[in-house]
């Protein structure tokens, strides 16, 4: 269900949300590549937000601090996301992957230093994985293959947070719990999912 055979005009159609959202990553990537001002201008740098500058608590997510990071996230959403807004549609699946970031961001806010600053989606990813937990959830008899494929994938992202050095730990556990959150009010018990 995860594994992608749809061609490239063909992904573009079918997910325009994820879609937009890779494109729109990889634009900021070179942009802030070729200018390091945008991206002093939009990292996570919680004395930044104390002192009014409020929207380093959104574009944090849209940031990211090399090449291998951007890959890997995007990676991860061009693998994940698909699926997700197919069953929860572009408007659910859009505000799961936005809460989640901008919550992670909030919490390390609060929970952080005034010198802690941090960049990536990984927080909204991790909403993305949080929803699919609330489909396991409702689903467990249903679509048991579901819980085989993705209850590892959690678990061994859990873990891979601990276990990297520079992860913002915050952002990634609080995406994973309001994805859970949301997930569980959009997809009704009863709700009967169709996997390709």
């Amino acid at each position: 269900m995860f594994i992608r055979r749809e061609n490239f005009s063909q992904y573009i159609r079918l997910y325009p949300v994820v879609s937009f959202l890779i494109a729109l990553n990889i634009v900021i990537f070179i942009a802030t590549s070729l200018d390091s001002r945008l991206f002093l201008l939009g990292i996570g740098f919680n004395y930044g937000i104390s002192v009014g500058e409020w929207w380093r608590l959104i574009t944090p997510m849209f940031l990211h601090g090399g090449i291998l990071h951007m890959l890997f996230n995007m990676f991860s959403l061009f693998i994940f996301g698909p699926e997700l807004e197919r069953v929860a549609g572009k408007a659910r699946f859009i505000t799961i992957y936005l809460l989640a970031g901008i919550f992670g961001n909030i919490a390390a806010f609060f929970l952080e230093g005034l010198e802690y600053s941090h960049v990536g989606a990984s927080g909204a990813i991790f909403g993305i994985f949080g929803a699919f937990g609330a489909l396991v959830y409702y689903t467990k008899k249903v679509l048991p293959e579901l819980r085989q494929i993705m209850l590892p994938i959690i678990v061994i992202s859990v873990i891979m947070t601990f276990l990297q050095p520079n992860i913002d730990i915050i952002g990634h556990l609080t995406g994973l719990i309001v994805g859970f959150i949301i997930g569980l009010g959009y997809f009704h018990p009863k709700r009967i999912v169709r996997w390709r």
